[in-house]
């Protein structure tokens, strides 16, 4: 392993995400807080390490972050293996988060939508269906952001690295700040 070519790909996202990302960052997390202290709630998915990462935010909204505070409504829809199972056999397996989103989403909600590439099409499909139903669509990404960008309200592209290990830890930074900027506003 080349440890100093690890290490610049590590940095390289990382700056970009406290630099460049910064501003869209936290206007993502004061539209997100605004729509969970109006009663909406944050619908997330991913595939793989995203559906982890979808997972992971989805738990540090409802459970706690940084503060003791209220659970705020968030769900990772990674999670029910029943619907999940059910959409992808009695249709396909680019409908397992569309349909969900068409069933539980409401207008004044959030979709935050995890692709490393933007280019997974049941994400994209989630993407379709929130904007359908009027709910405020974050798309987490990187590269070029893929098809997904273009269907997203705001777009959080770590555009640094191709590498989707290095995008998975970009994520991960926009993830915890997202929540502590969420809970600070909250806490306001």
């Amino acid at each position: 392993m080349d440890w100093d070519a690890f290490v610049a790909g590590h940095m390289d996202a990382a700056h970009e995400v406290v630099t460049t990302l910064r501003p869209l960052i936290e206007s993502s997390a004061k539209e997100i807080a605004d729509r969970i202290r109006s009663g909406g709630k944050v619908l997330v998915c991913g595939n793989g390490g995203s559906a982890a990462d979808a997972q992971h935010f989805a738990a540090e909204l409802v459970n706690r972050f940084q503060r003791e505070r209220r659970p705020y409504a968030s769900l990772a829809l990674t999670t029910d293996s029943s619907v999940l199972t059910s959409i992808a056999n009695d249709y396909d397996f680019s409908q397992v988060y569309s349909k969900q989103v068409e069933a539980l989403g409401r207008k004044g909600d959030v979709l935050l939508a995890i692709s490393t590439s933007g280019n997974a099409a049941n994400v994209c499909r989630a993407a379709e269906a929130a904007k359908a139903a009027e709910v405020w669509t974050v798309a987490l990404c990187g590269g070029t952001g893929g098809a997904l960008a273009p269907l997203a309200d705001q777009v959080l592209c770590v555009a640094a690295s191709s590498v989707t290990a290095r995008i998975q830890e970009g994520h991960g930074m926009i993830i915890h700040a997202l929540c502590q900027l969420i809970e600070d506003r909250l806490a306001e």
